[in-house]
């Protein structure tokens, strides 16, 4: 029996060459609208330096790298196959000489107590073996007074959109992997991560036990993704 780490890594280096155009079709193609919206409550300053865990295709590393302007950007993933495709969007980007890609594990970061003002993670937290780990290892790495910062599937709210959406994620989305990116067990997984994963409240509950403060929770396109921000307290 696989552990899910191993599983998880599977599924991601299976579906990279096709990752981003169903990440289009998963999200209704909101995704760029909610990055967009991360990025603004972000509000990165020039010269500040970002961790993006669980960068996957780096298009929110390449965003990060855009709004700093000249600070110290890297972006980690466990999927070899993901960062090739991401490495060469960064290359695309004219970014090479600013992001530094690393293949490694969110549960355990080598890097440095506060090293970076920010630390972002996009669609990766409900992937980890444990979620409280990667908090904590997000929290370690940036400075007093830096951001985490988790962009996340979340659970609809209301009625009749959550019982679609249901429907959607559990029997389309995996016929849909199937058709497009010819993997079913893969995308049928993707609906089931999300069942276990807490919703936006008890997320942020999370975020606090961690020790951040000034925890802030925003449900985004009828609570189907939700973004939160919380601050590593000042020393």
């Amino acid at each position: 029996m696989k552990s899910k780490e191993q599983f998880v890594h599977s599924v991601f280096e299976s579906i990279a060459p096709k990752y981003d155009l169903m990440n289009n079709i998963l999200s209704f193609n909101r995704h760029k609208a909610w990055r967009k919206f991360t990025m603004k409550k972000l509000a990165a300053t020039p010269g500040s330096a970002a961790l993006d865990l669980c960068c996957g295709t780096c298009d929110w590393t390449i965003s990060l790298a855009q709004a700093s302007g000249s600070g110290r950007i890297v972006g980690l993933d466990f999927s070899a196959n993901m960062l090739e495709i991401g490495r060469a969007k960064v290359a695309q980007a004219h970014l090479d000489d600013r992001i530094e890609l690393v293949q490694g594990n969110a549960m355990e970061l080598p890097f440095e107590d506060n090293s970076f003002d920010y630390a972002t993670i996009g669609f990766g937290l409900r992937n980890v073996p444990d979620l409280v780990q990667v908090l904590k290892e997000m929290q370690r790495v940036i400075k007093p007074g830096g951001k985490v910062l988790c962009l996340e599937l979340s659970k609809p709210t209301w009625q009749p959109f959550k019982g679609i959406y249901y429907f959607y994620f559990r029997k389309v989305l995996p016929n849909l992997g199937k058709l497009i990116a010819k993997r079913y067990e893969q995308y049928k997984w993707l609906p089931d991560s999300l069942v276990s994963f807490p919703d936006h409240k008890q997320l942020a509950d999370i975020f606090r036990q961690t020790g951040l403060v000034q925890v802030e929770a925003y449900p985004l396109t009828g609570g189907i993704a939700a973004l939160h921000i919380g601050i590593k307290k000042e020393k």
